[in-house]
């Protein structure tokens, strides 16, 4: 594992000096684009398209170099919200990606609509990881770890194959698959409670209140769960648990949408598994609020760590779940906090407090994937783990080059020092899977 030294951060430092002067002697650019004699890099355009379901960001320049970021295939609507900062981005040298986001990271909000402006973000650290030759890890201070943890979780491994889990044999089975991956996990997380609407409406009475019909927002059910519904959730975390055995990590997505005192009668109940977290019990996914003084009740109620995140934007509104340890894990996700630089910064902070990190991101394509590799390379010793994102369709792998393969190996990835992201398009395969209003996306 390499560390992160003064001498190695002073002597990378000197290497993008270095490489700047020999792209300057040489009339060209170390990352391979036509640049004479270094000139001022400019944005020309930013262009979004929906490739299979995900919105995709390009940012391209006036030097030939084109960044690109994506969002989670959850939010296929973005494309409009993207558009929106293309007056604030043309014109602009994209390698000054702390100016550029100074203006345009207050026009965000709470997920999904800071997706937008963490997806440019992203965009905007490949360009300048492109420009200078250097892998996005180096600009983001260089690598602490030369390979990150990427963690299963059962929706996008086996969720689309197999009805959601509901009782505790098919949590059983679930663990089983989960175990068998070819990613060979070493953590795995799970939906229960609230967050699997499957699993609560299986069997009658399981909480007081009703389930939400039709076209409703995602996780609208909530409420008192009756003893029928809390031993339910319990049995199924140890069928989990069980099958999983003692060498793979065990996490729980919960919710949002239960009760502070069932949650910590589950909690409490569940501590003998060991597991690594409980995530969003109280709050979460598509909540513009994270309630510290909840979670913090919770939280000091269990030895089981309690983990939320996914849902906020930007590291003001993270501090107070920091600053009063009102977790044990933040999960952000670097595709709706504002992207990767600033969710670094929330992880050196969050690291201040004794809080561990580890990030949301189960759908935010294989780009995202890319992202979360070089920023999990440059975070503090707090990082756990990322949230592995599929390509979906499956022909997402045949339309990006760059990738290893395969991604993950032993449960790890190794982290590549390719300039920029270190992947791209395969423009001629992706031009197929364009629609006709996108069909220009990559001229």
């Amino acid at each position: 594992m390499s560390q992160l030294t003064r001498r190695g951060f002073a002597g990378s430092l000197l290497g993008v000096a270095a490489a700047k002067a020999l792209g300057a002697q040489q009339g060209g650019s170390v990352g391979g684009e036509s640049r004479p004699g270094n000139a001022p890099i400019k944005i020309t355009d930013l262009k979004c398209a929906i490739i299979g379901r995900n919105p995709v960001v390009r940012i391209v320049t006036d030097q030939g170099i084109s960044g690109y970021g994506e969002a989670e295939s959850a939010k296929p609507y973005l494309k409009p919200m993207v558009l929106f900062y293309k007056p604030y981005l043309v014109g602009e040298d994209p390698t000054n990606v702390a100016a550029i986001m100074l203006k345009i990271r207050r026009l965000g909000a709470s997920k999904p609509w800071g997706a937008a402006i963490s997806a440019i973000e992203i965009a905007l650290w490949d360009v300048a990881g492109q420009a200078a030759g250097l892998p996005v890890h180096k600009l983001l201070g260089g690598k602490i770890r030369d390979r990150v943890r990427p963690y299963g979780n059962s929706e996008n491994n086996i969720g689309a194959t197999m009805t959601m889990p509901k009782t505790p044999q098919d949590y059983a089975e679930f663990a089983s698959k989960m175990k068998e991956a070819k990613e060979g996990y070493t953590l795995v997380k799970m939906p229960i409670g609230f967050h699997n609407t499957a699993m609560m409406t299986a069997i009658p009475n399981t909480w007081y209140g009703s389930q939400w019909h039709g076209r409703a927002a995602p996780y609208m059910d909530r409420g008192l769960m009756t003893e029928r519904g809390i031993d339910n959730c319990i049995a199924c975390a140890e069928a989990a648990r069980k099958a999983l055995g003692d060498d793979i990590g065990l996490a729980f997505d919960c919710g949002p949408g239960w009760v502070v005192k069932d949650a910590i009668r589950f909690a409490r109940a569940v501590e003998p598994l060991k597991l690594a977290w409980l995530e969003d019990i109280i709050t979460g996914d598509y909540e513009p609020y994270p309630k510290p003084q909840v979670f913090k009740q919770l939280t000091d109620s269990t030895s089981t760590p309690i983990h939320t995140g996914e849902e906020l934007y930007l590291r003001e509104n993270c501090m107070e779940l920091i600053e009063t340890q009102a977790v044990n894990v933040l999960g952000p996700d670097p595709e709706d906090v504002g992207g990767i630089a600033e969710l670094k910064w929330i992880a050196e902070y969050a690291d201040l407090h004794g809080i561990l990190i580890a990030p949301h991101g189960i759908f935010d394509g294989l780009f995202g994937v890319a992202a979360q590799v070089h920023m999990g390379a440059a975070l503090p010793q707090n990082y756990i783990a990322f949230e592995y994102a599929k390509g979906e369709p499956e022909w997402w792998y045949d339309i990006v080059d760059g990738l290893p393969d395969p991604v993950v190996k032993n449960g790890l990835i190794d982290v590549w020092d390719k300039p920029g992201l270190g992947i791209t398009f395969n423009v001629k395969a992706a031009k197929a899977h364009l629609s006709d209003e996108d069909r220009t996306f990559f001229d």
